[in-house]
């Protein structure tokens, strides 16, 4: 599949739904990534810098930015803020990512925004919230990570806290969050024709997506150790386990009918095993799984399991899943502009969400989009002769 021209009629269930975009990273790009695949019109709007259009030569390889155009302005101008306003003004929604208080003194806070469209939804985005004491501290997704107490449940026993990509903060715990409240919000703004501020806090949504490991805790079925419980590595029926060639496979039949049906796969009597729950056997029998796994290589498990229930599945390269028969026959992942990337996500049966277009080098689009949105022409050379937008 190769991307459409950014002029292609739009097709998802987001439809007719406008968003402006402050540029920024992690959660922000992706979450107007998933608004823009799923067919809103997204407008980023880029810096303008002295080095003019094509800064960055490989624009195609950040697909987060895909979907969507660019505008090139300079919003510390009062020109720029002046045709962001009026930007905004025609918009359901927008995002952005800076520490508190920074688009307020740019003169785009929520109040300002909500004087020239009393229904914009004012998503943002960042990792300690709008307040408290760390609101307006530096931090990266590993932090929020630590601070949620997520990490210190992730790794082994004997190990540091492993690091999960950044997955969890920026992207599940963010731009996840991000794109649900303003979705949200612009549903409730129809009805009452009053925007909101959404604060997704990354902090907020890592502790949203903790919810049953509390109850875990409050039940006292989770140690607090990690890397001895039955969804963190301490399960031996849970787990992953190296091959003879050096692969890994994963196994996680947590149903007794399963587990059932990989003791036979693998050879063993569950008569002669102690009982599945029986934790103080787990150390003993991880050994013990680990011995056999050891005995075949990655695919010949994949042939002996294939077929039977067991929750099973080989540890696959990034490039192995791509190649995936599964993966194919779903069209899991698209080619944009040469590059790789995974398919919109979720899936719809009637307005099917898509790529529609590639990354763009930031500000490629500021006429055409300026043009769309109803700026006369005049203004938009008046524009680009001061500087205000390239």
């Amino acid at each position: 599949m190769t991307a459409s021209t950014s002029k292609a009629p739009r097709s998802g269930p987001l439809q007719g739904v406008r968003v402006i975009e402050f540029a920024g990273v992690g959660p922000n790009p992706f979450c107007a990534m998933l608004l823009a695949d799923m067919g809103a019109e997204v407008v980023t709007l880029d810096r303008v810098t002295s080095h003019g259009l094509g800064i960055k030569k490989e624009d195609r390889f950040n697909p987060t930015t895909r979907s969507r155009r660019s505008i090139a302005i300079d919003l510390k101008s009062p020109d720029g803020r002046a045709l962001a306003l009026r930007l905004l003004s025609q918009a359901d929604a927008c995002l952005e990512s800076n520490r508190p208080g920074v688009m307020e003194r740019l003169g785009l806070g929520p109040d300002v925004c909500w004087a020239v469209n009393p229904r914009l939804v004012y998503g943002r985005a960042t990792g300690w919230g709008q307040e408290g004491p760390l609101s307006d501290t530096v931090g990266h997704d590993l932090n929020y990570l630590a601070l949620s107490g997520l990490l210190s449940m992730i790794g082994p026993t004997d190990g540091a806290p492993a690091i999960p990509l950044n997955l969890l903060g920026d992207y599940a715990g963010g731009g996840l969050y991000l794109a649900l409240g303003v979705l949200a919000a612009i549903i409730e703004a129809r009805i009452s024709g009053q925007g909101q501020v959404v604060d997704a806090a990354m902090l907020d949504g890592i502790g949203s997506l903790m919810t049953h490991q509390f109850g875990f805790l409050g039940s006292g079925s989770w140690a607090p150790q990690r890397g001895t419980n039955f969804l963190d590595g301490g399960a031996p029926w849970y787990n992953v386990y190296e091959t003879a060639d050096g692969e890994y496979v994963s196994l996680a039949p947590i149903e007794p009918k399963f587990y059932a049906n990989f003791l036979k796969v693998v050879g063993l009597n569950s008569a002669d095993l102690p009982d599945q729950m029986d934790r103080a056997s787990w150390p003993a029998m991880k050994q013990r799984f680990a011995a056999i796994f050891r005995t075949r290589t990655r695919d010949e498990w994949c042939a002996l399991f294939d077929g039977v229930e067991a929750c099973f599945a080989p540890v696959l390269s990034v490039a192995e899943a791509v190649g995936h028969p599964h993966q194919a026959s779903r069209g899991g992942f698209v080619e944009v502009d040469g590059v790789r990337q995974p398919a919109p996500a979720p899936r719809f049966s009637r307005t099917p969400a898509r790529v529609h277009s590639p990354p763009p080098v930031p500000g490629s689009n500021t006429a055409e989009v300026l043009r769309d949105w109803a700026i006369p022409e005049n203004e938009i050379a008046a524009l680009l002769n001061s500087g205000t937008i390239n």
